[in-house]
């Protein structure tokens, strides 16, 4: 069975975004004059990654079932069956990269907001039992297609919030072993085996860099405010962090095309 399906479109003469609430408010497509830069599976179905997914209540990797916040201890449960987990059993990328429930609340011609309301779900609530909402706005200007995420706390303690992107991009003018990588950040952060940052920080070596042969699932800091940038024979994409993300995880690995 095939999830996708497509409800939402913003447009102008040259360029397209499309997006789709009910598959975790995920883009699917940015075509800017003709060509594709989001990259997406050839059969995507639950759970496969593609486009542009939000992480959130928490981005990356938990390092066990548990968590701290505001000076108590919180348990993850995993009979819920609302986990996703990495390859050494950690929790991963938090709880809505699919879900269903985002309701437009404003659009127009360039931008359209989507509202999830996480209070009301239980088995998130069970999981991460902080009531908030969100609001994601995707704005088309031209070339930039841009996302504005709002958290609204509902809940009377401070709210522990770790949410992030995992952009899939692309570029269709060459090869991935050709393409040049730019990384904004000073700092490269230090993993341990099982690819929990530790206290480890090294300086961010040459840049830009080939891809060739190179595999990356890296996470860096200290960012430096300019926009990381990929470069193929002529096309060049560049993206911009917001003031409140500090870190930034580059993954592609060798046989990708993302």
């Amino acid at each position: 069975m095939t999830y996708w399906i497509v409800v939402i479109r913003l447009e102008d003469s040259r360029n397209s975004v499309s997006i789709n609430p009910d598959f975790g408010n995920n883009p699917s497509s940015f075509i800017v004059d003709g060509r594709e830069f989001i990259w997406t599976p050839n059969a995507w179905n639950a759970p496969s990654l593609g486009g542009v997914p939000l992480l959130a209540p928490w981005a990356n990797r938990l390092d066990a079932e548990s968590y701290n916040a505001n000076g108590s201890r919180y348990l993850i449960n995993s009979s819920l069956a609302n986990l996703r987990f990495d390859a050494h059993h950690q929790p991963i990328h938090g709880l809505l990269l699919f879900a269903s429930g985002w309701k437009t609340v404003r659009q127009d011609s360039s931008s359209v907001t989507n509202r999830l309301e996480f209070w009301r779900f239980p088995k998130w609530m069970a999981q991460f039992p902080f009531a908030h909402a969100i609001e994601m706005t995707h704005r088309l200007n031209g070339s930039t297609l841009e996302i504005e995420t709002a958290v609204e706390n509902l809940c009377d303690e401070p709210l522990p919030l770790s949410l992030g992107y995992h952009p899939y991009f692309q570029l269709t003018d060459s090869p991935r072993e050709t393409w040049k990588v730019h990384i904004a950040a000073r700092d490269r952060v230090g993993l341990s085996d099982k690819l929990v940052p530790t206290s480890e920080r090294t300086p961010v070596a040459s840049n830009p860099f080939a891809l060739q042969g190179v595999s990356l699932d890296a996470v860096f800091t200290n960012l430096t405010g300019e926009a990381f940038v990929i470069e193929g024979k002529s096309q060049r994409l560049t993206v911009r962090f917001g003031p409140k993300y500090p870190v930034a995880i580059i993954y592609s690995p060798v046989n990708s095309s993302f």
